[in-house]
């Protein structure tokens, strides 16, 4: 399947609401596997929405795997339809985001998170995600309400410069 370009700010697909999916077809399969294939082209990357492809509709990839942060691990899941069933209380940690590339933000989030959603069969499941597993699927349906981790930063104080590794 193709990668796909990722969308950056301010590109307005990353601050509009995506639609519902409702019946998993081949298209949506299709979407599902350019997910996969663009997380996994692009270094770094845990993660990825599908408005973050051009693509209005509520559908992510996680995958944390070999994640220093990571405790929980389910691997690469594909979620059509997501919805977030139980959240536990906030940690502060920084973030980034393939849609801002340039910054990174100290953003609150759940450290233990229970989600459920359909894989690309239809298959209903929930995951108990937690730490870092749990930072990525917030921050993926924060995408897929048209938010991005800036608005989730608590002020200028919280936003820096990206840092560049060699």
């Amino acid at each position: 399947m193709p990668v796909r370009p990722v969308l950056t700010l301010p590109h307005s697909a990353l601050i509009t609401p995506a639609r519902q999916v409702g019946m998993i077809d081949e298209n949506a399969r299709v979407l599902a596997a350019d997910l996969v294939d663009t997380m996994a082209a692009s270094p770094g990357c845990v993660g990825l929405a599908a408005p973050q492809i051009g693509v209005g509709l509520r559908v992510f990839v996680v995958d944390v795997s070999g994640h220093r942060l990571a405790r929980s691990c389910h691997g690469t899941f594909v979620l059509f339809d997501p919805v977030v069933e139980e959240v536990s209380a906030p940690e502060t940690a920084r973030e980034g985001c393939m849609s801002v590339p340039d910054l990174t933000g100290d953003v609150a989030r759940a450290t233990r998170v229970t989600v459920s959603g359909n894989d690309p069969h239809g298959n209903r499941h929930t995951l108990e995600v937690d730490a870092f597993e749990a930072r990525a699927v917030l921050h993926e349906m924060d995408h897929l309400d048209g938010l991005v981790f800036l608005d989730r930063v608590s002020g200028p104080h919280g936003v820096f410069p990206r840092k560049v590794y060699r």
